[in-house]
């Protein structure tokens, strides 16, 4: 007799959860109630994490498929433009250390590759003419310069004249999505507390119990629990894989700093600034700011860490209470084991160094409601193929993240100098920045995998962003020299157009909020 997939029961809320269901609903609407159901179990009396987040452009078409709106979004959930990161101090620890890592990608990027004629010169006429890398082939570095926007009010809703994302606040977004999941998707809320998982005779998960509600019963579910992973973890015994032999950082202390008035620019970035032992973000929303330093427990001790946090915000941190959130850096042997799979904390965390927590959200629930496997005869199929793409997609995050550390030049302190240890290096990583030295990362094979979350010019950004330099021919440039600098004619006319057309980025997000985008 085959088993229908009908009932999907995802176990927890927070971001996570409600990401999830909205975005499963969303695929399947059409069969809502009658032949499927999306049932989400919260308890009451857990708390989410609810701190300033970062987000991938990904969220824009997230938010589009699941029919919400750009303009409400904002207006709820405090949100703001991201448009890249800005990583201070991580280089030489000089004051005047900085570099982007937009979310623009190099003009011609798919016909060109401009890294090695920025290396060697050929870009400008004449010959170097200084320009970053980021500001001699996009114009996103200069646009954050100036705390413009990424778009004007005659963009509709999700479009935009350079890439972005969003700054939002967990806390509000979580219901704001809830809202949206039980009045227009058509998902099943319950507020109630798991006390039991029962199985049935192969293993599967048959049911939840709870205590305000009974027996729960499905046929696939999705485990939101947060680190305790109660369903992947602690029910089916799904091993967790450290990962704190590569990236130190397991710590967090969070803050929330008011803007000295209501006028106050709004970053349209998130800001990194490395410190003697990990780094601290500053993520800026309409109402406040958010900001945490993530720092490795192993090399400084609280006192110092938030003693450094409140020497960057400085006197606005004074009266200000300081929250730690546990980072333990690693995830799960595997996300899908039977009828169950872990999204969000259930499956794993990594520091938030690139923003990458709720992309790997998207990616995760976009893949379940893609394959929702028809019958449970094919579940083990598609468990195992989602395993290998997300396991593939985690290393290649682990492998990113490393490589902000690897390049550094910094040994000051003894949390520098133990990232430089070949021990804590990915092999991979090792392979590819060897590769590097004589061949700048662009179209090659070793970004040939639909799975790459990070593109090859996010590592060109970084790489040359923080003084890298591959071996470049410069006879070898000379067919395409005059094809790099029409190039950077090119950004640097967009560049202008977009520094004197775009608007600040508050103004922008007040009229968003009074008078709204135009719908798609």
């Amino acid at each position: 007799m085959v088993r229908q997939v009908r009932d999907v029961v995802i176990v927890g809320g927070g971001t996570a959860g409600w990401l999830t269901a909205a975005i499963i609903a969303a695929r399947h609407k059409a069969r809502i109630p009658h032949e499927f159901t999306v049932t989400l179990v919260e308890s009451p009396n857990v708390p989410i994490i609810g701190v300033g987040e970062g987000t991938w452009p990904t969220l824009r078409s997230t938010l589009k498929s699941v029919g919400i709106s750009e303009t409400d979004f904002f207006r709820e959930c405090d949100a703001a433009f991201k448009q890249g990161a800005l990583f201070a101090k991580w280089t030489t620890g000089a004051e005047d250390d900085a570099y982007y890592h937009p979310l623009v990608l190099p003009q011609r990027f798919a016909q060109l590759n401009l890294a090695p004629h920025w290396l060697a010169g050929t870009m400008a006429e004449g010959g170097d003419n200084g320009e970053t890398f980021c500001d001699a082939v996009c114009p996103q570095g200069r646009i954050c310069d100036e705390n413009l926007a990424p778009k004007t009010m005659a963009n509709a809703e999700f479009e935009g004249q350079a890439n972005y994302a969003y700054h939002l606040d967990a806390g509000k977004f979580a219901p704001f999505m809830q809202r949206h999941c039980t009045g227009k998707l058509g998902v099943r809320h319950v507020l109630a507390d798991m006390r039991e998982v029962r199985q049935d005779e192969y293993g599967d998960i048959r049911a939840i119990v709870t205590e305000q509600a009974g027996e729960i019963t499905g046929d696939l579910f999705v485990d939101c629990t947060g680190m305790r992973s109660l369903l992947l973890g602690q029910t089916l015994g799904v091993p967790f894989r450290d990962c704190n032999d590569v990236l130190f950082c397991d710590t967090a202390l969070a803050m929330q700093v008011p803007y000295p008035a209501p006028d106050a620019p709004i970053a349209t970035h998130t800001i990194s600034t490395a410190q003697s032992a990990g780094w601290i973000w500053d993520i800026g929303l309409p109402t406040r700011r958010g900001v945490g330093h993530v720092y490795s427990s192993r090399h400084i001790g609280r006192e110092q860490a938030e003693a450094e946090l409140r020497a960057y915000v400085g006197p606005a941190a004074d009266g200000l209470s300081v929250r730690q959130i546990d980072i333990r850096s690693g995830h799960r042997e595997l996300f899908w084991k039977n009828n169950c799979v872990a999204v969000g904390l259930a499956a794993g965390f990594l520091e938030p160094l690139e923003a990458s927590a709720i992309v790997l959200i998207e990616l995760s629930a976009k893949m379940i409601a893609d394959q929702m496997p028809p019958a449970r005869e094919v579940m083990d199929t598609i468990a195992r193929r989602f395993n290998d793409k997300t396991l593939y997609r985690w290393g290649r995050i682990i492998d990113f993240l490393k490589l902000h550390y690897v390049l550094s030049q910094r040994r000051d302190t003894a949390f520098w100098r133990d990232n430089m240890d070949p021990a804590s290096i990915p092999e991979r990583l090792q392979e590819l920045m060897a590769l590097w030295r004589f061949q700048p990362p662009h179209l090659h094979e070793e970004f040939d995998r639909v799975d790459e979350v990070f593109p090859s010019a996010s590592y060109q950004y970084v790489l040359y962003g923080m003084g890298f330099r591959s071996d470049v021919s410069r006879r070898a440039l000379e067919p395409e020299v005059r094809e790099a600098q029409r190039a950077r004619r090119e950004n640097a006319e967009i560049t202008q157009r977009m520094l004197s057309g775009l608007p600040r980025h508050r103004d922008l997000i007040n009229r968003i909020r009074e008078f709204g985008l135009q719908p798609v």
